[in-house]
């Protein structure tokens, strides 16, 4: 039986003083450093939000079709240049991680769905 890959979605919750968290993800955009994360092979996602509830805080959906496609980034020369704008930030994280269901979404749940 051969093993399925599956794809795997991290939610990391940036927060900092004042307004850092948001710096930090304009700069990730302004710089290229998120248009060079989102053509890496096997990044299917990589959004910032920034929290309504708490405006101090911006979450990353960071999407990868596989583990092997997320280890490959993390030993990317990327993940260098993310680590000093973290620290350039002085940011604090937590994260989810969230693997996928290959059963997808059920007719339940598209009743609650608007096309």
């Amino acid at each position: 039986m051969s093993e399925h890959k599956k794809s795997l979605t991290m939610l990391l919750y940036y927060h900092g003083e004042k307004d850092a968290a948001v710096q930090f993800a304009a700069e990730m955009e302004s710089s290229g450093t998120a248009d060079a994360i989102r053509a890496e092979p096997g990044n299917l996602q990589y959004e910032y939000f920034i929290c309504q509830k708490d405006p101090q805080t911006v979450l990353l959906v960071d999407s990868w079709a596989d583990q092997e496609a997320l280890d490959v980034h993390h030993a990317s020369p990327m993940m260098s240049r993310v680590m000093e704008l973290r620290e350039k930030y002085d940011l604090h994280m937590r994260a989810r991680r969230l693997v996928s269901d290959e059963s997808g979404m059920t007719e339940e749940d598209r009743k609650f769905m608007k096309p």
